[in-house]
């Protein structure tokens, strides 16, 4: 990447008060990482398609303009989970639903609106995000399409469903990694809010200053992080290790800060520092990695289709039928 585009992102991400994401830089690294680090054998097919995948990596982002009210108004939660905002669910308590998400998020907000006005006002998708969700609904677009790629008997069919594959890929990664990324996780992601004895930076660019400007300033390659990935693994359950993912980066929030309170993010040789952002993206990689491994073995089992009563989510049969929201939180594994 050239350095003149580097330093132009660099101070894009300096100056702009709410930084989306890791930067370009990152989530590049990531997606190629994690794509190479799967294990060689049934998903080589996928080798080939690496480089669209990492000039995929950032796209989400692009979803979310004011040019685009709709999309912006879905998209923009994806990309967060300020888990502190709703405390009121411990995480084995987290619907298996997006809809059942919001629905729990509306009936507390009526609950406490005329006691905590001030949290009631910020007790909503947008104020606490949909990260999670929009992961593992990604891992299923994408299950589904290597399921296809597997049915499928024309190359020429194969070839297009590999592009949707490397497509959900390229989605996927984005938002594992915006999870692995601790200022996506709370509610101090554009600076510190609230009791701040510590004294820590109140400014909104910390958070360009971390994940963009100091990416780009120690200049992370694929070689920082992927002897740090291990082996591939199927997970049990993708949501439930997202969920844990994000639990685990909430750890580093407060480091971030106290790593600003020394100057660390100007200092490109500053070992924490170093270490931070190659164990957060190289937690992101290894997740990816996982989550597209476990999606090829699950496409691998049969599909269940036009089922009615337990296991079908929209049928008013299952048990665990809401008609508040019209569905049934997914099974647990």
């Amino acid at each position: 990447m050239p350095r003149r585009f580097l330093a132009f992102c660099t101070l894009l991400a300096l100056l702009t008060p709410s930084a989306p994401a890791w930067g370009p830089r990152a989530h590049s690294v990531i997606n190629r990482v994690a794509m190479e680090a799967l294990p060689p054998g049934d998903l080589d097919f996928l080798k080939p398609h690496t480089d669209y995948i990492v000039a995929r990596a950032s796209i989400p982002d692009s979803w979310r303009g004011v040019s685009e009210p709709f999309l912006k108004i879905v998209e923009d939660p994806n990309h967060g989970w300020f888990r502190e905002q709703f405390a009121f669910l411990p995480t084995e308590r987290i619907p298996r639903s997006r809809y059942e998400f919001v629905l729990a998020l509306y009936k507390e907000r009526e609950r406490i609106k005329a006691s905590h006005p001030a949290s009631a006002e910020r007790m909503n998708v947008r104020w606490t995000g949909t990260l999670p969700y929009a992961t593992v609904e990604t891992y299923e677009r994408l299950k589904t399409g290597m399921r296809l790629w597997r049915s499928a008997q024309d190359p020429q069919a194969r070839r297009f469903l590999e592009l949707d594959i490397a497509h959900y890929i390229g989605r996927l990664g984005h938002y594992v990694a915006d999870g692995a990324q601790p200022m996506h996780v709370t509610i101090h992601h554009d600076g510190w809010v609230g009791d701040n004895p510590n004294g820590y930076n109140t400014d909104p660019r910390i958070h360009g200053k971390m994940e963009t400007a100091y990416v780009n300033l120690i200049e992370l390659k694929p070689a920082d992080i992927a002897r740090r990935l291990g082996d591939a693994k199927r997970l049990a359950d993708p949501f439930q290790a997202m969920l844990e993912a994000l639990d685990a980066a909430r750890a580093d929030v407060e480091p971030i800060y106290q790593l600003d309170k020394q100057g660390a993010w100007e200092d490109a040789q500053h070992p924490e520092a170093r270490e931070m952002v190659f164990r957060c993206s190289a937690n992101g990689a290894r997740l990816l990695r996982d989550l597209i491994y476990t999606a090829w073995i699950a496409s691998g089992e049969p599909a269940v289709r036009g089922l009615r009563g337990a296991l079908n989510p929209i049928s008013p049969e299952n048990p665990a039928y809401n008609p508040e929201t019209g569905s049934a939180p997914a099974p647990q594994p």
